[in-house]
Protein backbone atom coordinates (compact mmCIF):
# COMPACT_ATOMS: atom_id res chain seq x y z
CA UNK A 1 0.00 0.00 0.00
CA UNK A 2 1.38 3.10 -0.96
CA UNK A 3 1.64 5.97 1.74
CA UNK A 4 0.42 9.54 1.06
CA UNK A 5 2.12 12.80 2.76
CA UNK A 6 0.57 15.84 2.79
CA UNK A 7 2.12 17.54 5.96
CA UNK A 8 5.68 19.11 5.14
CA UNK A 9 8.44 19.71 6.96
CA UNK A 10 7.95 22.98 8.38
CA UNK A 11 4.35 22.21 9.27
CA UNK A 12 5.98 18.73 10.94
CA UNK A 13 7.91 20.66 13.48
CA UNK A 14 5.31 22.94 13.94
CA UNK A 15 2.94 19.99 15.21
CA UNK A 16 6.12 18.70 17.52
CA UNK A 17 6.53 21.47 19.04
CA UNK A 18 2.77 22.17 19.78
CA UNK A 19 2.56 18.78 20.99
CA UNK A 20 5.41 19.35 23.23
CA UNK A 21 4.66 22.53 24.72
CA UNK A 22 0.74 21.16 25.75
CA UNK A 23 2.12 17.71 26.86
CA UNK A 24 4.34 20.09 29.46
CA UNK A 25 1.43 22.19 30.14
CA UNK A 26 -0.66 18.87 30.75
CA UNK A 27 1.76 17.32 33.25
CA UNK A 28 2.43 20.72 35.49
CA UNK A 29 -0.94 20.64 35.87
CA UNK A 30 -1.57 23.53 34.32
CA UNK A 31 -4.14 21.76 31.54
CA UNK A 32 -6.30 19.33 33.51
CA UNK A 33 -8.40 17.96 30.80
CA UNK A 34 -6.79 14.44 29.20
CA UNK A 35 -8.22 15.88 26.01
CA UNK A 36 -5.23 18.08 26.12
CA UNK A 37 -2.96 14.87 26.18
CA UNK A 38 -5.16 13.40 22.92
CA UNK A 39 -4.43 16.19 21.18
CA UNK A 40 -0.97 16.18 22.22
CA UNK A 41 -0.68 12.92 21.01
CA UNK A 42 -2.53 13.23 17.32
CA UNK A 43 -0.05 16.24 16.62
CA UNK A 44 2.87 13.96 17.78
CA UNK A 45 1.70 10.94 15.36
CA UNK A 46 0.53 13.12 12.70
CA UNK A 47 3.64 14.47 12.04
CA UNK A 48 5.59 11.32 12.61
CA UNK A 49 3.89 9.87 9.82
CA UNK A 50 3.59 12.68 7.72
CA UNK A 51 -0.18 12.38 7.18
CA UNK A 52 -3.24 14.30 8.39
CA UNK A 53 -6.73 12.83 7.93
CA UNK A 54 -8.00 15.92 7.74
CA UNK A 55 -5.88 17.05 5.10
CA UNK A 56 -6.58 14.26 3.32
CA UNK A 57 -10.40 14.98 3.26
CA UNK A 58 -10.66 17.93 2.42
CA UNK A 59 -7.88 17.75 -0.42
CA UNK A 60 -4.63 19.58 0.62
CA UNK A 61 -1.40 19.15 1.71
CA UNK A 62 1.91 21.18 3.40
CA UNK A 63 4.35 19.36 1.43
CA UNK A 64 5.62 20.61 -1.47
CA UNK A 65 2.54 19.90 -4.19
CA UNK A 66 1.79 21.52 -7.29
CA UNK A 67 -0.72 24.28 -7.08
CA UNK A 68 -2.64 24.48 -10.92
CA UNK A 69 -2.83 28.32 -11.68
CA UNK A 70 -5.12 27.92 -14.33
CA UNK A 71 -7.98 26.03 -11.92
CA UNK A 72 -6.58 27.47 -8.54
CA UNK A 73 -7.01 24.08 -7.46
CA UNK A 74 -4.57 22.35 -5.26
CA UNK A 75 -3.38 18.98 -7.27
CA UNK A 76 -3.24 15.95 -4.95
CA UNK A 77 -3.33 12.74 -4.87
CA UNK A 78 -6.26 10.43 -4.87
CA UNK A 79 -6.44 8.75 -1.20
CA UNK A 80 -7.48 5.36 -1.94
CA UNK A 81 -9.85 4.17 1.35
CA UNK A 82 -10.55 0.02 1.18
Amino acid sequence: MKRIHNVGKIDRIIRVLIAIVIAALYYTGILESEAFLFLAVLLAMTSLNRCCPIYSLLGFGTCGIEVDKSEKKIKTKELKLK
